[in-house]
């Protein structure tokens, strides 16, 4: 059975989630920002259990600097990576001990695993800001999405959060996962039979199958109801791209607790462990979902 404290900490998580992405903007850059921070601070906990000194300070400022400029200007936001994997070399280079190839390695992997991969989140919630979410002449007879265009609540504060097409694609790329990750646990844990791999032991064939299913399903029905050409074809890539970079960061992030000798990366999330145990798949899948709504997305359709 699940187990409630599980159900609750999700339960709790989503509200706020959702909020992040109806607010937009620097709310939902300082919402991923608190995010990365803990997660940076569970992984380089990670990393010094194998006897590392990563410049972990450092790393850790430069990926904010990151999220910042992905909500400033995209851009520049790439461009940020060498310089920043200039700066954590120079820190290194000036400490009271020699540092070692595999203290640069863990600090560069840090800011690309919990730093540069969760800035596409930002760069996705950014796309078409200010314009309105154009809803197809197919979706009129669909009253959600008539509201959704201009949602108003607390009306005597008149709080209004117009729905653009990068807080869509945001919520679609977090439906997709979250209806992975449930439907991988529900079905492992009742018809799971095959052990997936050495890495994770409780991780399931079955479950996994499971979970990409629910994932194409998820994506296939977000592409018809906002009108895409093709939608089946679309949220089937869609699909597809979200529920197998969500297994591989999962499996990444399982790769590293085991070397690492521990359970879970912090107890911050009852039932879940820590940040990165819950956002492991929201890591590789970030740039696949950016690039396939910027670039694949407009070919198929």
């Amino acid at each position: 059975m699940p187990s409630w404290t599980r159900i609750i900490s999700a339960l709790l998580v989503v509200p706020l989630a959702l909020g992040a992405i109806a607010l937009g903007g620097w709310a939902f850059t300082a919402a991923f920002a608190l995010l990365v921070v803990l997660g940076q601070i569970e992984y380089f906990a990670l990393v010094r259990a194998k006897e590392i000194v990563p410049a972990s300070k450092i790393t850790i400022f430069v990926s904010l600097v990151l999220l910042i400029t992905s909500q400033l200007q995209v851009g520049l936001a790439d461009a940020m990576i060498p310089i920043a994997g200039t700066f954590i070399c120079f820190y290194l280079l000036f400490q009271s001990r020699i540092a070692s190839i595999a203290d640069i390695a863990a600090s560069i992997l840090g800011l690309f695993y919990v730093g540069y991969l969760p800035s596409f989140w930002i760069r996705i919630r950014g796309i078409d800001e200010g314009v309105l979410f154009q809803v197809s002449d197919r979706l009129t007879r669909f009253d959600i999405f008539n509201y959704l265009r201009n949602i108003e609540f607390l009306s005597w504060l008149r709080i209004t959060f117009p729905v653009t097409n990068g807080s869509i694609y945001v919520l679609m790329g977090f439906c997709c996962i979250w209806a992975s990750d449930v439907g991988a646990y529900i079905f492992g844990k009742i018809w799971g039979r095959t052990r997936l791999s050495e890495i994770s032991p409780k991780k399931t064939v079955e479950g996994a199958i499971a979970g990409l299913l629910c994932c194409c399903a998820t994506a296939i029905i977000w592409a018809f109801s906002v009108g895409w050409h093709n939608w089946l074809l679309s949220g089937l890539i869609l699909g597809l791209l979200i529920g197998i970079a969500g297994l591989l960061g999962d499996l990444t992030e399982s790769m590293m607790k085991r070397d690492a000798g521990v359970k879970d990366s912090g107890q911050i999330m009852p039932g879940h462990g820590g940040i990165l145990d819950r956002a492991d798949s929201y890591m590789f899948t970030a740039p696949l979902v950016y690039y396939f709504f910027t670039l694949i997305l407009p070919l198929v359709s």
